[in-house]
């Protein structure tokens, strides 16, 4: 007998993941008029594009892609790091962008960054998604304590009209 293989999937750092490619994708947008989050930055940029790979590196390794020795709490100091940047550039701009309106590359990348926290502490609490195969209808696959040429339907296979017979 096969024994069924279930698959996790592991929750937070898919999020924080999926907040990183947001990340990375925002700093090319306008983040101050038509300054992009890669022309405003002289160094911030850099280090945003740092921990939104060190992120999808989480993933790799949660996955099982890739083998890396991290301590337990880097995903959550990435996280708080990268919002704590972000935040600060809404709050402090550059000089380049004093009297710039703040521009949807901003708001992107702050819904990355605080996607990129939110799947840290998702990935603290250890929630995952778990995937089983589908069984076929096979005789193989069925359950021992059913028989194989019953002709009672299975309790979750309601009746339908179509079902019934005809007067």
């Amino acid at each position: 007998m096969n024994a069924r293989r279930e698959t996790q999937i592991p929750i937070g750092p898919l999020i924080a993941a999926i907040g990183a490619v947001l990340l990375i994708v925002s700093l090319g947008l306008d983040w101050y008029g038509e300054l992009s989050g890669f022309n405003s930055f002289e160094f911030l940029d850099l280090l945003l594009v740092l921990l939104a790979l060190v992120t999808l590196t989480v993933l790799a390794a949660e996955l099982g892609l890739l083998r890396i020795p991290l301590k337990e709490g880097t995903p959550l100091v990435i996280g708080v790091i990268a919002l704590l940047v972000v935040l600060s550039q809404l709050v402090n701009r550059p000089p380049i962008a004093i009297n710039l309106d703040v521009e949807t590359g901003l708001w992107l990348g702050l819904a990355g960054a605080a996607l990129m926290l939110f799947g840290a502490i998702l990935a603290t609490a250890r929630i995952a998604i778990s995937v089983e195969p589908r069984r076929s209808g096979t005789a193989a696959s069925r359950p021992a304590e059913q028989p194989a040429a019953s002709s009672k339907p299975p309790d979750d296979q309601a009746p339908t009209v179509a079902d019934e017979p005809r007067p």
